[in-house]
């Protein structure tokens, strides 16, 4: 491959594993208030979670150029005060990656904790053990495959998103420009063919790889609580 074509590939590996790793915290804590929170508004905060998966990839990038632009209110003080810079950065795109893959993410952990047997829970809690401890130590552990799921689920969205990133961040040779955005204007140009078709042979072995990687993690683990 060229080392343009490189480049993109490189790129597009660090903002979908940026994307993912800052987003899992978040993910299992939002999953958690899903599964078992009871409060007014959880609709509502199901519904801003679900939304990046409604609206057009190219209105979420624009929402996010909105707010995370330079001129932005949030965007501004991040940039004045903390000198982190979204919009027309790499960073930008593992946000726009994050945001696109939080959904799968937080979809698939709240599934697997809501399999967690609440007797085994509530039996710990009658013991004394703190919500955190019970969390940390039973339905962490039990939801793990869970967890493991929604995060290669929001890597694999992360490596194919396209619309928001494009739209936020724009598409800048060795900055910003990820593996779909470098298909894309290959695509565009006359020759380009060849390359178009590589960087896709490319993007289909790394989810493929991060999809069987997955399942193998998952299955070992739940040899190992099986065996426990």
């Amino acid at each position: 491959m060229t080392p343009e074509e490189w480049t993109a590939v490189r790129l597009s590996l660090l903002v979908a594993t940026t994307a993912t790793l800052v987003s899992l915290p978040v993910g299992i804590a939002i999953a958690w208030l899903l599964a078992r929170g009871r409060f007014w508004g959880k609709g509502l905060l199901d519904t801003l979670v679900h939304l990046p998966l409604i609206l057009p990839p190219v209105v979420t990038g624009y929402l996010l150029l909105i707010a995370f632009g330079r001129k932005a209110p949030i965007g501004a003080f991040l940039a004045d005060e903390l000198g982190i810079v979204f919009a027309f950065r790499w960073t930008g795109a593992a946000l726009a990656c994050g945001v696109m893959g939080f959904p799968l993410m937080v979809r698939a952990i709240r599934l697997s904790i809501e399999a967690v047997d609440l007797r085994l829970e509530s039996a710990a809690g009658t013991l004394g053990a703190h919500p955190l401890l019970v969390f940390a130590t039973i339905t962490l552990p039990l939801c793990l495959p869970g967890v493991i799921a929604g995060a290669i689920l929001c890597f694999a969205k992360a490596m194919g998103e396209f619309g928001a990133t494009i739209t936020f961040v724009s598409n800048i040779p060795g900055e910003t420009q990820t593996l779909p955005s470098l298909i894309y204007t290959l695509t565009q140009v006359p020759g380009g063919d060849a390359g178009a078709v590589r960087l896709t042979l490319v993007s289909i072995a790394i989810s493929m790889a991060a999809l069987l990687g997955s399942e193998l993690l998952a299955r070992r683990i739940g040899v190992r609580q099986m065996a426990a």
